[in-house]
């Protein structure tokens, strides 16, 4: 399973690429917001940190709109990923794009249903969002589970992106679910690596090693 970050903030993005771990980055627009800066000027800067896929998102809620915003998008560089959302208006842009050789990341996926509208549009992947829908007291990994094993029984292309990620259990869940993919902010990565024992082992081994260093000396 692939590892992104759901983020606009470069600097950021800059510090767990350096982990080597980073597979691609997720953006939209209320992340965008927060950048407080040019989104193209962003994504630039994100696509040349990253070399996985890159998705940016659409604002138009009109076909036309759509196509047109993602075309724009796609010339920023070869890595951006377009994201739509998932509305008839979407689905349609979706197989304009992907007819066109760009891929299409669908997202705002709630149901099985939506996840195999997506397939059928030509979806490069498709954004189930799990921790919404636990918001609702829906179950939202139950949800993908189902859709994995959907696309796996009806051999569809698409991926699947597990996205609204909370917490390091969410990843774990994601990834026994069967996910292709999972996008968390910066804090849930951090928390992914961290561990009582790996630090307690840690200055045990550093401790031993200073008490045999002196005793040496």
């Amino acid at each position: 399973m692939e590892l992104y970050l759901d983020t606009a903030d470069v600097a950021e993005i800059r510090e767990l690429a350096a982990w080597g771990v980073l597979g691609g980055v997720t953006t939209n627009p209320s992340l965008m917001a927060k950048a407080g800066r040019s989104p193209r000027e962003v994504i630039a800067e994100i696509t040349a940190l990253v070399p996985g896929p890159i998705s940016a998102e659409v604002i138009s809620t009109e076909t036309a709109g759509m196509i047109a915003e993602g075309r724009a998008l796609a010339a920023i560089a070869e890595n951006v990923v377009v994201k739509v959302p998932l509305i008839p208006a979407g689905l349609a842009a979706c197989r304009a794009l992907s007819d066109q050789g760009i891929k299409v990341n669908v997202t705002l996926c709630f149901s099985v249903n939506q996840a195999i509208l997506a397939a059928a549009a030509g979806a490069w992947c498709v954004s189930p969002f799990l921790g919404r829908l636990d918001d609702i007291n829906q179950d939202g990994m139950q949800l993908l589970r189902e859709i994995v094993e959907v696309y796996r029984t009806q051999g569809y292309q698409t991926r699947v992106l597990a996205a609204s990620i909370r917490n390091p259990l969410h990843v774990t869940q994601a990834a026994l679910a069967g996910a292709d993919m999972v996008t968390m902010p910066a804090a849930v990565m951090r928390q992914l690596v961290k561990h009582p024992l790996t630090e307690a082992g840690l200055q045990k081994f550093l401790a031993d090693y200073r008490q045999m260093a002196e005793a040496t000396a």
